[in-house]
């Protein structure tokens, strides 16, 4: 596996993640990881004919996450390589398929997207999960989950008007509650008293539209090998349910 790491980092947590990800799989095209200024980035991965590339922010990069973020980043590069029905699938084939016809507001749409990699998400850690301890993971979306709450906007005390303080939408804070609390289940990987659980349930009570038991079945419940078809309709689904407010992924 060929990683070449350019920015004025360490290499090491990259390359240590492909040591640990080489033990079971490989990749055929290489690694260029790229370090970005930006701090909001943290980590995507982007796929060219010849070579991948992992953008990282300085700050993610020089974490203690960064090992665990690289192996997470080089689990979706397999899944691309493999022709994965979650890492070809048109994300805007998905939306139009599930939203024509229905009015949605333009926050929700925006959120759809962040929904569609959670899902991608699921599969890449599938990977990154048969690797390697969910310890530091599950601290991170723990702190990442408190943040969102703890930050959430702050009701105005005119009911009419915005809040006073803005923050994240606590409805897809309610998911992205879902989502964390699916890889527990779906991984084993934390019991059912574990702080998120509580954090998880605090994120829904701030979003009663957005049903957290079925959002965490959906995501938790995928198919390991779904057809392209299969995986169509489960983005559709839950892109969907969200989208129009239903509170629940549409039946199977």
């Amino acid at each position: 596996m060929d990683v070449r790491v350019f920015g004025h980092v360490s290499p090491d947590p990259f390359l240590s993640a492909a040591d640990v990800f080489t033990t079971e799989y490989d990749l055929s095209l290489p690694v260029r990881v790229h370090v970005r200024d930006d701090p909001e980035i943290r980590t995507w991965a982007a796929h060219y004919r010849s070579y991948h590339v992992l953008n990282i922010s300085r700050q993610a990069a020089t974490s203690v996450m960064a090992r665990e973020l690289a192996l997470h980043e080089y689990s979706h590069m397999a899944r691309f390589e493999e022709e994965h029905p979650s890492h070809v699938q048109s994300i805007e084939e998905a939306l139009y398929l599930g939203l024509t016809g229905k009015a949605v507001e333009q926050r929700k749409l925006t959120h759809c997207y962040q929904i569609a990699n959670h899902m991608k998400d699921i599969y890449a850690d599938d990977i990154t999960l048969s690797l390697a301890p969910a310890t530091k993971l599950v601290a991170f979306l723990e702190s990442q989950l408190a943040k969102a709450i703890a930050n959430r906007p702050q009701p105005s005390p005119h009911p009419d008007s915005k809040p006073t303080v803005p923050g994240p939408d606590p409805e897809i804070t309610a998911v992205n509650a879902a989502f964390a609390l699916a890889l527990l289940e779906r991984h084993e990987i934390a019991a059912t008293d574990h702080r998120l659980y509580d954090l998880a349930h605090a994120a829904a009570d701030d979003a009663p539209t957005v049903d957290l038991e079925n959002f965490k079945e959906k995501f938790r419940s995928l198919n390991e090998d779904p057809t392209p078809s299969e995986y169509r309709k489960s983005l559709v689904d839950v892109t969907r349910a969200y989208a129009t407010n239903t509170g629940a992924p549409a039946a199977d």
